[in-house]
């Protein structure tokens, strides 16, 4: 991650929705170190916004009590505001399915909302943060994420000359973040109970905080209207994290196998063949612009694309597997591993 990209961010007023996560604090304390941008965070939690509030101590940080949901809200917030990153989301698979209807208020009405908020305030540049359970989407809060992306690119071709610039980011499994498997691994572990594992041979991208930074920094400074991007990211097998856990901690309580759960998949995909046929390499990135067909029904019925079926999705089966030892090096970085081994 290179610091002076932080400066593009200087003398600006940036909005952070869902800013109380994993993602929000981890963005905070970059933007934070380069002094002068002046920073809001919107939700609804005012527990977390208080313990965030506490934690960081900083003049440039100021809290919006807001619902994703409510647009007058959402529109308020935006005011005077220069960029927007939107990371506010129901994302728990299992709360999503079952109450889908929840998942789509706020991870589609809720985009809708601040999309439309953006647009009136003439807002810069919004950043989407998105999931590779959105291509190929299986359970409710993949769909949700899927909608929230169709409507980003649906606004992109709609608004194409207004002066704000959407754009989304889509990645895997962030490591120690929010309900992802590893703290799970983690507690079963300090707590000497057996690791719970769906299916050995089911692999995960895995990403660190930062990679999530990095990723969301390149695209608010490389992207055209509609644009999302996916970074290149190894994968591990669920067996392999799990072996390199226990060497951490050397833990020697016996696996419990439990069959994959509702929802779930084999593999994760980060872009889809359809996608692939499109997308830019761009270093460690790949940029998937948006089908720029106008709404001219007629592209879309006597339009097609010969090249597709000559591409693959980009998957955690088919990207680079980590070893055992790789897998440690970076788990030896994730925040809730570092506190345990520190005591």
């Amino acid at each position: 991650m290179n610091k002076n990209d932080f400066n593009l961010f200087k003398g600006k007023k940036v909005l952070i929705t869902g800013g109380t996560g994993s993602f929000g604090k981890t963005i905070c304390r970059h933007f934070l170190n380069q002094g002068d941008i002046q920073i809001r965070i919107f939700s609804r939690d005012e527990k977390k916004q208080d313990e965030m509030r506490q934690e960081f101590s900083n003049k440039n940080l100021s809290f919006y009590i807001g619902d994703i949901r409510n647009y007058d809200s959402v529109y308020e917030s935006c005011y005077e505001i220069d960029y927007i990153f939107h990371a506010a989301a129901l994302k728990q698979v299992p709360s999503c399915e079952f109450h889908p209807i929840e998942a789509v208020k706020t991870n589609v009405l809720g985009t809708e909302n601040l999309l439309k908020a953006s647009i009136a305030h003439e807002i810069k540049k919004v950043v989407l943060l998105s999931t590779d359970k959105a291509v190929y989407p299986i359970n409710s809060m993949g769909l949700t994420k899927a909608m929230m992306e169709k409507i980003m690119l649906s606004k992109s071709l709609l608004f194409k000359e207004c002066k704000t610039i959407f754009c989304a980011t889509r990645y895997g499994n962030v490591m120690g973040s929010r309900g992802s498997v590893i703290p799970l691994f983690v507690n079963q572990i300090k707590n000497n109970k057996s690791i719970t594992i769906t299916n050995p041979r089911m692999t995960r991208f895995m990403m660190t905080l930062d990679d999530a930074v990095d990723l969301v920094i390149h695209a608010f400074k490389e992207a055209s209207q509609g644009d999302i991007f996916v970074q290149k990211a190894p994968a591990c097998s669920l067996i392999d994290l799990v072996i390199a856990l226990k060497q951490i901690y050397s833990h020697k309580k016996p696996d419990k196998i439990m069959g994959t759960r509702h929802g779930e998949k084999l593999y994760e995909s980060l872009i889809s063949k359809e996608e692939m046929a499109r997308s830019h390499e761009e270093g460690k990135f790949f940029r998937i612009p948006p089908d720029n067909r106008d709404l001219n029904y007629e592209k879309y019925f006597n339009e097609g694309n010969m090249e597709i079926a000559k591409y693959e999705d980009y998957t955690s089966h088919n990207t680079q597997q980590l070893n055992i030892n790789e897998i440690i090096k970076l788990l030896n970085n994730v925040e809730c591993i570092k506190e345990t081994l520190n005591g």
